[in-house]
């Protein structure tokens, strides 16, 4: 770990003044390459379950493996290139997935209604979505990876690098990353490979209609939970529990008693599992609160971003030779190529004939996309990419959008095309900022040139965004993404189905604003007893089961802070970062595996859908899960135990 001087001062692995290889042909190569495979698999994964595989570790692992395993030459500066690349193409996967599948599902359900979008156009969206993220998040360095280090862990870029310095160092560290990702790796072969058992056991409570228990019970989550620490662990299980525990069971007793369905459900609340409840009912609390809670950390940001912009102001007009002054782990991309390249991205939005966006809806992007640029950037900093409620901020771009719309007169299938694509390239911007929030924070830690890796941000982005329109047409010719005779098991896309729902709702008048605006005062009651409510909403806004395994990392944090003395205390919490980290990556790893086997293997296809719901375990299964989760929770805590040191 690096050593922390006062608040936000720290030493990083590779000194400033100390130069090595970063950018190299071979790097490049292996990054592009990365970045395009990942890309494709997560597509493939996001369309049919609805969620993507960090590909940031697993991008540095297979780095490490061949550059430091196989040429024996490389260097670590150039292992964080390899992953800087190589994570973009699951982040543009993420974005496209959740938006572009609409138009497909539009053309197959709603009579009348045709939008030929082109794999050109899908490169296009892309593009401008991917370097509006990239150029927004430049000037938020120097507050979300500098200022407020040590205030925001980043899971993932912290992970990240601290098993690139494993595989760098060797010996105790090493070990003990490799061997959570040994742990990581065999228990999701075991639960996701084999199916041994599930992945998610829930309990529905008899004595509390509406309520459940359940976890997600992922070796990841476990380790992010301790990487992030109790506080911000309880803060998002705080937001689950009033979700599940408290308004979901009022919601079920009130519906009893109503003998009609309360839109935008279609049934009897009497008859909804706790899952439909969510989906129709506390999801949207969800949204509110999380749109709140990234209003707030926008108005907080705000005197350290307008800072950066005079910065960047200075840097436009300064001398050569001041700038000559500025070290190496603070150069950045010039304020001027962001304001240039910003500028360039908006015209083309403009101009470009196929989104029907013009000039109003233009300016709807560049407000949005800034607006939550920031707050992707600082959620994957609390919680990590992988839990980032990307899809909730895009929802929130997409109500607003509609109404403002509506209010100009432009509705119909006009109006949806222009929502959907301000959401698109909202939703890959996004996408996009979380990810170069990781990488820079993996490079502030190992001591990485950030305009560098800001410049290969573009780079990774342009590869996977040359194949991922031929992927997803691909994927609709050969599965679907509306269950029709010729796709009888098709992938049904979750979330680009709800955000295509929801925008022909507000174009109907059927989206649940009452619900929105109780998420928002949910959250400003956080806000005003003095608790940051981001984490707080993030919890209320995704299932239970996600937090229930981030807390239980965040008590094994907890108790090993309690329990150690004080000169050990910093040692036994970085063995448990690293061990934690290698849990992340083995999860991650296999992850991908996984989701090239049901690509590409029809075979295993049939078996990983036949088991899906019927672990090979059987009846016994869901004790099994509880079983072996609890067996990784007690590997992470003994490894944060310290060699006992012999007496002579």
């Amino acid at each position: 770990m690096p050593e922390t001087r006062g608040n936000n001062q720290f030493e990083p692995y590779i000194k400033p003044e100390k130069t090595m290889p970063e950018i190299t042909l071979r790097a490049v190569i292996l990054g592009v390459l990365i970045s395009i495979v990942f890309g494709v698999a997560n597509a493939y994964l996001g369309l049919k379950v609805g969620m993507t595989i960090c590909a940031s570790i697993p991008a540095a692992v297979i780095s490490m493996a061949v550059l430091r395993g196989i040429l024996k030459t490389g260097t670590v500066l150039e292992n964080n290139m390899v992953q800087t690349i190589g994570s973009a193409g699951e982040s543009l996967a993420a974005g496209i997935i959740f938006t572009i599948p609409a138009f497909f599902i539009w053309n197959e359900t709603i009579p009348g209604f045709f939008h030929p979008i082109s794999t050109w156009d899908i490169f296009f969206l892309s593009m401008l979505g991917g370097c509006l993220g990239i150029l927004f998040m430049i000037p938020l360095r120097r507050y979300l990876i500098v200022k407020e280090h040590g205030k925001l862990p980043f899971p993932e870029g912290t992970a990240c690098a601290e098993i690139i310095k494993a595989g760098d160092e060797g010996g105790s560290k090493a070990m003990t990353v490799f061997g959570g990702i040994g742990l990581g790796a065999l228990y999701k072969v075991l639960m996701g490979g084999v199916r041994l058992w599930p992945e998610t056991p829930q309990y529905n409570l008899p004595f509390l209609k509406g309520a459940y228990l359940g976890i997600d019970a992922t070796p990841a989550l476990l380790g992010v939970g301790y990487i992030i620490g109790p506080r911000i662990s309880a803060l998002m299980l705080g937001g689950a529990v009033l979700g599940y525990l408290g308004l979901s069971p009022l919601i079920a007793y009130l519906g009893a008693h109503i003998p009609d369905a309360v839109p935008p459900a279609t049934k009897l609340i009497s008859e909804m599992s706790p899952a439909e409840l969510r989906t129709n009912y506390i999801k949207y609390f969800g949204v509110g609160a999380v749109a709140l809670g990234g209003f707030v950390s926008l108005i907080k940001s705000m005197p350290v971003i307008v800072h950066s912009f005079k910065v960047g102001a200075k840097q436009i007009f300064a001398k050569r030779k001041e700038m000559t002054k500025e070290i190496r782990t603070e150069k950045e991309l010039s304020m001027s190529v962001v304001l240039i390249g910003s500028l360039l991205v908006a015209l083309a939005i403009w101009a470009y004939p196929k989104t029907e966006l013009h000039f109003l809806g233009t300016i709807l992007v560049i407000i949005f996309g800034f607006f939550f640029v920031v707050v992707a950037a600082r959620i994957v900093g609390i919680v990590g990419s992988s839990s980032s409620p990307v899809s909730g901020m895009t929802i929130a771009t997409l109500l607003v959008t509609s109404l403002i719309l509506l209010s100009f007169g432009i509705s119909g299938f006009q109006g949806m095309i222009t929502v959907m694509s301000i959401g698109a390239v909202v939703c890959i911007a996004v996408c996009l900022s979380g990810d170069i929030a990781q990488d820079l924070k993996t490079g502030y830690l190992l001591g990485a040139t950030p305009q560098k890796q800001q410049t290969m941000e573009f780079v990774g982005l342009l590869a996977p965004a040359l194949v991922m329109g031929f992927t997803i047409f691909l994927l609709n010719t050969a599965f679907g993404f509306v269950r029709s005779a010729a796709h009888p098991t098709p992938l049904l896309a979750p979330q680009a189905n709800v955000m295509a729902t929801i925008v022909k709702g507000v174009m109907t008048g059927n989206i649940p604003w009452l619900y929105i605006i109780v998420g928002v005062m949910l959250a400003s009651a956080i806000e005003l007893v003095g608790i940051s409510s981001l984490p707080f909403a993030i919890g209320l806004y995704l299932p239970l089961e996600l937090s229930t395994p981030i807390m239980a990392g965040g008590l094994i944090s907890l108790f090993v802070s309690k329990i150690s003395r004080t000169q050990e205390a910093g040692k036994r919490q970085e063995r448990g970062i690293l061990f934690g980290s290698g849990l992340v990556a083995g999860d991650a790893l296999i992850g991908v595996l996984i989701a090239f086997f049901i690509a590409f293997f029809t075979k295993y296809r049939a078996f990983y859908e036949l088991h899906e719901g019927a672990p090979l375990a059987g009846t016994f299964a869901p004790w099994l899960t509880l079983l072996a989760f609890g067996v990784v929770a007690l590997f992470l805590w003994r490894s944060t135990i310290l060699p006992k040191i012999k007496k002579r």
